[in-house]
């Protein structure tokens, strides 16, 4: 286990959505290759996409749905922001996913200040993003937050400071996400290098060590399960 993840550990009582909602009314879903019922909708067309979380909360008795770290998806198999002829496909997606429906405030993980943000555009991209910088025990890292609404942009200034559980954002939907069903793309990263408003959230299998590596698992902060 690494430094960072040995201070995640430490960390306690962290949401990033709506910190009203109890963790009694979450639920995993796997949107893994291995789901059969994925076979049974068109993955890229975020209305029926949206339905199919809105009919697996219901049959959970859930308000989010969550999961998908180091899970391997054909959600991106049709999108060519994630495939390259000349390169190995990338599918398995390195952050953790909380769908919930549009509008729910997004919360800072910890204290932190803005690293960077931006509008990443094109279809199976993040669209609004907020990254954040944090520091534990002189251990540098960051938390990016993907698929927000347009208005969380506004307003906002590179080194403002969130303190942790205060509202970062609200979560956009198919018109400005990238064209996915409402949810928050959380990932935890250490060494964000040159990247400001953007990091990569979905890695090919040749680069997976290295991403799993560099991004923890976010349960390590939110502790869902």
């Amino acid at each position: 286990m690494s430094n960072l993840e040995t201070l995640l550990l430490q960390v306690y009582n962290s949401k990033v959505i709506d910190s009203r909602i109890p963790y009694s009314a979450y639920t995993p879903i796997d949107l893994s290759v291995s789901n059969d019922d994925l076979l049974k909708i068109d993955l890229g067309n975020p209305i029926l996409f949206e339905k199919f979380i809105e009919n697996h909360l219901q049959n959970n008795n859930a308000e989010v749905a969550y999961g998908g770290y180091n899970e391997i998806r054909n959600l991106y198999s049709q999108n060519d922001h994630f495939n390259d002829s000349e390169k190995e496909e990338r599918n398995i997606h390195i952050g953790l996913d909380l769908w919930i429906k549009a509008g729910t405030k997004v919360l800072a993980a910890l204290d932190g200040t803005i690293h960077g943000f931006d509008i990443n555009l094109g279809k199976g991209n993040y669209g609004p993003t907020i990254i954040l910088k944090h520091e534990l025990e002189n251990q540098e890292f960051y938390t990016l937050y993907g698929h927000l609404s347009m208005e969380s942009l506004e307003n906002i200034e590179i080194g403002a400071f969130f303190k942790k559980g205060e509202t970062l954002a609200t979560l956009g939907d198919a018109k400005v996400n990238g064209g996915y069903a409402p949810h928050l793309h959380f990932q935890i990263i250490e060494n964000i290098a040159e990247s400001s408003s953007d990091y990569p959230g979905v890695c090919s299998n040749n680069n997976l060590n290295y991403y799993l590596e560099n991004c923890p698992d976010p349960n390590l902060i939110l502790k869902t399960k």
